[in-house]
C-alpha cells in the first residue's frame, strides 16, 4: 500500500467502519443515511487533519499529566462538534461521544495492526548509505 490515494481510502474505511461500529454499540449515536456517514467520516477526516494537531500542542502538558488519557478527550470533542455540525448524524452526550471516540480509535488500532507498515517498493529492508572507506594512508589531522 505504497500509494497515497489508496491509503487515504484505506485510513476513510476504516473511520467509517469506527463510526458504524460506534452507532451500533453506543446508544446515543445516530445516523440517518451512508450519505451522512460519508460527510461525518470526510468531516472528521478533515478535522483530524487541521484542528487535532492544533489541539494536541495546544494541550500537551494535560495530555502529558493524564498519561495520554487527554488524547480521548480530545477525540471526544472532535466527535462531539462533527455531531453538532452534521445534520442527520447526532450525538446525544460528551459521554456518549466519550464512548464513540473510544471505540473509533479502538478499531483503528485493531485493524492498523492487522495492516501493519507499508514495505518498501524493493522488496527487502532499505540499506543504509554506504560511508566512503579509508584508506590507510590517509592521515586525519586534528
Amino acid at each position: 500500500m505504497t500509494h497515497p490515494l489508496l491509503a487515504l481510502l484505506v485510513r476513510w474505511s476504516v473511520l467509517a467502519l469506527g463510526v458504524t461500529l460506534a452507532t451500533r454499540v453506543i446508544p446515543g449515536i445516530h445516523y440517518d443515511s451512508v450519505g451522512t456517514l460519508v460527510a461525518v467520516v470526510a468531516l472528521l477526516s478533515l478535522f483530524n487533519a487541521i484542528l487535532k494537531p492544533l489541539l494536541l500542542l495546544f494541550s500537551l502538558p494535560f495530555i502529558v499529566l493524564t498519561l495520554g488519557v487527554g488524547v480521548l478527550f480530545i477525540n471526544a470533542l472532535l466527535f462531539l462538534l462533527v455531531g453538532e455540525l452534521v445534520s442527520g448524524f447526532s450525538v446525544d452526550t460528551f459521554w456518549h461521544a466519550m464512548g464513540g471516540a473510544l471505540i473509533v480509535s479502538l478499531t483503528n488500532m485493531f485493524i492498523s495492526f492487522f495492516i501493519g507498515k507499508p514495505r518498501p517498493a524493493s522488496g527487502g529492508a532499505p540499506r543504509p548509505p554506504s560511508r566512503p572507506k579509508i584508506k590507510p594512508t590517509d592521515v586525519i589531522d586534528i
